[in-house]
């Protein structure tokens, strides 16, 4: 850790306003109340899953902007009337289903753009071609529907095989192009259209016209935008988007270079330690969800067992008193709960005591969401799927922008390969850390990671400055 020299100064990325979601709770609510909110849900569900299976395709990539155009044919369709589904959800879910396509094709095109970077085949031209393409939404749909389209001006003069260019821009899209998931039906979106507050109450709009479904909350709070509603057993959550101010703190000056790490939470170049023994914590209740789901698989086997001889008492007694999820699902997030209050205290004890203007990380290596070197133990595929690594990247975030701190990412080759002492190689002892075998130095895993971390920043923090002096 290191200090600042000169005044700090506020950049765009931290002094800004953000937007954080406020969680408001009902009270107890009544079955027919939940009942019509799950309805509600349902229907909102079937909408969206409805959207997504007619313009998540590449015949559909030129209709989403705007929205207007999906929304008219959807209209058209006649699904609103069939549902009985009043309009201020049937028009937010068709707009929320054309959000999430979208959203999902610019994670496609990322992905494209990595694909065709590590492509040793591809010439720079083709490669400045195929980047141009993707950037261009009206030429990329064109290529993949093979109609006529203009060449790109970026590219106009440059010798192409576009053919073979396209065949390929096709072939990896389809390769790459997932199936949009069906929408959970355990919520929905309402704008200020479609509820108002009275008698101290929160009013839905209702399927009967100039009706409304009183939702009483346990606090005095009065919204007037967008909300999302999530049903749960008894009651509702609604999350309310709200603009945040960032807090400053002038006596934070402090450059901080952090590894996270999935023994200890996170580790300083300057030795200090913050979350230490998270995956002790956390494998408590990896442990406690192997031996149920080992028991829950004995059960389901019994199950399938009574369902193939036709006893279907027998089964019928199986679901109903051993297969339950209201349980197994409330002690699960209880087990989560305890284990993300001690991600969130000790992330609030690092901003507290090291006070940082900066916190260095490196980026997260992705690997398409997939385990990778996956074992044979069960155990330790549990444990890896249940990891804590992007929830606390994701909290650190929060608080970076909550409290005016800059969160810098940087590329994390070399720092956990190589010794911070001496530079070269070296490789990970189990119950030991990190030993150099050049010379012969063995320090903490998470300890080195950090300490190259800050070599590395400050290497490209002095390249800018070359640049900027040329």
């Amino acid at each position: 850790m290191e200090k600042n020299d000169g005044k700090r100064t506020d950049t765009s990325s931290t002094s800004a306003s953000y937007t954080k979601a406020v969680r408001h709770y009902s009270k107890k609510l009544p079955k027919e109340t939940i009942e019509f909110l799950n309805g509600i849900a349902k229907d909102y569900a079937k909408v969206k899953n409805y959207t997504y299976s007619r313009y998540s395709g590449i015949g559909s990539m030129d209709k989403l902007t705007p929205v207007y155009t999906v929304l008219n044919e959807t209209r058209a369709s006649g699904m609103r009337k069939n549902l009985d589904l009043p309009v201020v959800y049937f028009e937010l879910a068709v707009a929320d289903a054309v959000r999430d396509i979208k959203s999902r094709w610019g994670v496609l095109k990322n992905k494209l753009n990595s694909i065709i970077t590590a492509n040793g085949n591809l010439s720079d031209t083709d490669k400045m071609y195929l980047r141009t393409v993707l950037k261009i939404n009206t030429t990329f749909a064109d290529i993949l529907n093979r109609r006529p389209y203009k060449r790109p001006d970026k590219v106009a003069g440059e010798a192409l095989n576009e053919d073979r260019l396209n065949n390929y821009l096709r072939r990896v899209t389809r390769k790459h192009l997932t199936k949009m998931e069906s929408a959970r039906s355990d919520y929905f979106r309402v704008t200020p259209a479609g509820y108002s507050f009275k008698n101290g109450e929160f009013k839905l709009v209702s399927r009967v016209p100039r009706q409304r479904i009183a939702v009483p909350l346990k606090d005095a709070c009065i919204f007037d935008r967008q909300i999302l509603v999530k049903i749960c057993t008894d009651h509702v959550e609604i999350d309310v988007p709200v603009e945040r101010k960032p807090k400053s703190h002038p006596d934070y000056v402090n450059t901080v270079y952090a590894h996270i790490g999935s023994r200890n939470m996170i580790t300083l170049s300057n030795g200090h330690v913050y979350g230490k023994d998270l995956d002790t914590l956390a494998s408590i209740e990896t442990d406690r969800l192997v031996e149920i789901n080992k028991a829950r698989n004995k059960v389901r086997d019994a199950l399938a067992r009574a369902k193939d001889d036709k006893n279907e008492q027998k089964a019928r007694h199986i679901e109903t008193n051993n297969l339950g999820h209201k349980k197994y699902k409330r002690m699960k997030d209880r087990g989560r709960g305890i284990s993300t209050t001690f991600i969130n205290t000790e992330l609030n004890r690092l901003i507290k005591e090291e006070k940082p203007e900066k916190i260095v990380i490196t980026k997260r290596v992705m690997h398409n969401g997939r385990i990778e070197n996956k074992s044979f133990y069960k155990t330790s595929n549990v444990r890896q799927s249940r990891s804590f690594a992007s929830y606390i990247r994701k909290r650190l975030a929060c608080k970076c922008k909550d409290n005016s701190i800059e969160l810098v990412e940087i590329n994390s080759k070399g720092t956990g390969s190589t010794c911070s002492v001496c530079g070269g190689a070296g490789k990970f002892i189990p119950n030991e850390g990190f030993a150099c075998s050049e010379c012969g130095c063995i320090t903490d895993i998470g300890l080195n990671s950090a300490r190259n971390i800050e070599k590395k920043y400050k290497v490209i923090l002095c390249k800018d400055e070359d640049k900027q002096t040329f």
